[in-house]
């Protein structure tokens, strides 16, 4: 007898063009019936991706309404994409009136009450982790049982709103299964990330969740607990031998939030390394300048395993206000990282951030001189954005802060809230500033260009040709 049928959608939704040409696999989909497939293979699963699929919102209709799911989950992270999620479940309600309507993910876990009340298409939110909450809900549907005892999860009875009490962490991620490449296998040809991996097969695997820091703008500690959970060494390296050998995965981004030195990092090198992954899967993920300057002695056996590009969370040369972030780190550490990873032919970005309270003109311009200053590969600056779950949003919220609630604007890259002496439009301005001081100086623009190194030559050539600040300078 055919189980419930179950339709994870990732909606269309813009490019975020500071990162060129980026389309990612839809992680959180395919993690989550991978899960419900191993705990229900009686369910019918289907993945839909509009991006890859190229599908705009009357064909997602059409496609809903074709598979005549019970229940649709649609896949959210990052709170510039609230309003995309929201109309995809629209769009679910009117192919099919009594369908089932679930999302979650960070922003939605942070206002699970607001969302409900004010989006009704919305029937449940899972707060936290989804996983099991999600499996426990899909269960419920199918029984038509009540969600009441349901942890992790906020939903709609009549007119109440109702938020059960938190779902405690997984605590073994190894019990997880390997992620759902083969729900959107006729998709692998389309993700891709051009100004990193320019014509190669683009995947994502998940090492960790969460981090033990607590960065007051960063939405992942609330979200994970504040804590770091790992799987083991050897089963991160399994998901990348799986990748590449099953769906011929060519570059991955371990996409830990950070990527911690201690044991776990040693066996995961070292499984990498003796079965030579690195001779044929590159990988990138973004770890901690200071980190890297205290566990130096890993960088070489790092490069050997395939890594060839770090991202690096630099955010501010001043220690002030890196104090206030509470990132934990010291201004001299990003430069010296940086000569590190370099050293070992491994390519840094780094990210910056402007646009704090205590930000002036001239604060933003002593950034851009640090910028040049520890001369990495390419740095790209963002505006410091209140997302709700943060500290930052907390303290925005409670001091009158935000001037600025389009949700679709939380991207880093436009301004909601201003500084103490600049208006919004002003940090608008100086976030053209920072890019064009950086990418518009020609020496610059000629050595990256014509650099030795094929991430630095190629990461140049497409932002050249991309348009970048013709696009920065349009939001001005």
């Amino acid at each position: 007898m055919p189980g419930l049928r179950v339709l994870f959608v990732e909606p269309p939704k813009d490019y975020w063009f500071v990162m060129g040409e980026y389309l990612p696999p839809p992680t959180a989909c395919i993690q989550l019936a991978a899960y419900l497939e191993s705990k229900h293979p009686e369910y019918e699963i289907d993945v839909v991706d509009c991006q890859a699929e190229k599908l705009d919102w009357g064909g997602l209709e059409k496609r809903i309404a074709n598979l005549k799911p019970d229940v649709v989950a649609v896949s959210s992270l990052a709170t510039c994409n609230t309003y995309t999620v929201v109309r995809a479940l629209e769009v679910a309600k009117k192919a099919i009136p009594g369908v089932v309507t679930v999302t979650g993910g960070q922003h939605f876990t942070a206002l699970a009450e607001p969302s409900l009340r004010e989006y009704p298409i919305i029937d449940a939110i899972v707060r936290g982790e989804g996983e099991e909450t999600l499996r426990e809900f899909m269960e419920a549907v199918e029984a038509h049982r009540s969600f009441a005892n349901l942890k992790g999860l906020t939903f709609r009875n009549g007119e109440e709103i109702v938020s059960n009490p938190p779902r405690p962490l997984i605590e073994n991620l190894n019990d997880l299964p390997i992620p759902g490449y083969r729900f959107v296998e006729k998709n692998l040809d389309a993700y891709h990330f051009k100004m990193m991996a320019w014509g190669k097969r683009y995947m994502i695997i998940e090492g960790s969740r969460g981090c033990d820091h607590n960065c007051t703008f960063c939405s992942q500690c609330s979200f994970w607990g504040n804590r770091w959970r790992t799987k083991s060494g050897k089963r991160i390296a399994d998901e990348i031998e799986y990748c590449r050998d099953e769906f011929l995965a060519e570059f991955l981004w371990l996409t830990d939030d950070n990527f911690t030195f201690n044991a776990r990092s040693r066996e995961f090198l070292e499984e990498m390394n003796s079965r030579r992954l690195g001779d044929s899967a590159l990988w990138f993920v973004q770890a901690r300048v200071d980190d890297i300057v205290k566990n130096r002695e890993y960088i070489p056996s790092l490069r050997k395993s395939g890594n060839e590009w770090v991202l690096l969370g630099v955010e501010s040369g001043d220690a002030e206000t890196l104090t206030a972030y509470k990132k934990g780190i010291e201004p001299g550490q990003a430069g010296e990282a940086i000569r590190v990873l370099e050293a070992n032919d491994i390519f840094a970005q780094a990210t910056m951030i402007i646009g704090s309270r205590k930000d002036t003109h001239a604060s933003i311009e002593g950034l851009r001189r640090y910028a040049d200053a520890i001369n990495q590969g390419i740095a790209i600056f963002m505006i410091l954005t209140p997302f709700p779950g943060t500290g930052l949003y907390t303290e925005a919220e409670a001091n009158g802060w935000i001037i600025d609630r389009n949700w679709s604007h939380y991207d880093m890259i436009q301004a909601v809230m201003p500084t103490e002496t600049l208006n919004t439009k002003e940090v608008q301005e100086e976030l053209f500033n920072c890019y064009r001081s950086f990418f518009g100086k020609w020496g610059r623009r000629i050595e990256g260009i014509f650099s030795d190194n094929k991430f630095k030559r190629g990461t140049y050539r497409y932002m050249v040709n991309q348009g970048l600040l013709r696009q920065l300078q349009s939001l001005i």
